[in-house]
């Protein structure tokens, strides 16, 4: 028979364990001020989700004057079982540490279903056919790159703040914890494209652009003035 120093600890990690798996999101107005419902952006709210990013269409961007991201949800139950649908929109620069001026420049778009699970993670399940990435690297062969892009992602938490200046804040942990840039809500109806299939593309198209040139100048309208000019500097010297 266990000893009364080993039902104690057992029982202690029990307690212990309950109370993780019933404390890994909290809905209180601490934590969760307002429901997901709307559109969310970081920064300076230049990058937002509908019409103006992306068209899957004909694959085709806009690109914003800054970086950033955005999310856009809605809040119903889906007859998969799914708590809403998602619209994703994001633009951002990769730096290379070996080579400064070969600067890759992403815009990647995306909308789908998601779900809120019990343990507090949210899982987006995108439309796989409808997914647009553009990719553009200075130095690469083939410089401009656009393709059909398919990610399911997990954020394993996520919280919104009241902001007293800016409102309703969003944050959102990547699967492994690290907090994405906070975004704040911009509007509470959603800035969505239509929320089905928009295209019946064959998943891993990929369209080549200006691949005749490794030093594709595409790129450096989104950088803005100031950018071109110090890349272009700094080619100079190489």
């Amino acid at each position: 028979m266990p000893s009364s120093t080993t039902r104690f600890f057992a029982a202690l990690f029990v307690g212990l364990l309950s109370s993780s798996l019933t404390t890994a999101q909290s809905y209180d107005t601490a934590h969760n001020a307002t429901s997901l419902l709307g559109t969310w952006s970081s920064g300076s709210g230049s990058v937002l989700t509908g019409p103006g990013f992306a068209n899957p269409v004909n694959f085709t961007f806009n690109y914003p004057p800054t970086t950033g991201i955005s999310y856009s949800f809605t809040t119903e139950t889906l007859s998969d079982g799914s708590d809403g649908y998602f619209e994703e929109a994001q633009y951002r620069f990769q730096g290379n540490g070996s080579r400064p001026t070969c600067i890759i420049g992403i815009v990647q778009w995306q909308h789908g279903t998601y779900t809120l699970n019990t343990d507090g993670s949210i899982t987006l399940n995108p439309f796989a056919a409808d997914g647009r990435q553009q990719v553009q690297d200075m130095c690469a062969a083939k410089s401009n790159v656009i393709q059909q892009f398919n990610q399911t992602t997990l954020f394993a938490n996520w919280n919104i703040y009241q902001d007293t200046t800016k409102g309703y804040k969003l944050q959102l942990y990547r699967f492994d914890g690290a907090p994405l840039s906070p975004m704040y809500q911009v509007s509470t109806t959603p800035n969505m494209l239509p929320t089905e299939l928009l295209t019946n593309t064959t998943v891993n198209t990929v369209i080549i652009t200006n691949a005749s040139s490794r030093r594709d100048t595409s790129i450096l309208p989104m950088l803005g003035v100031a950018g071109t000019a110090m890349l272009m500097g700094l080619v100079a010297v190489l």
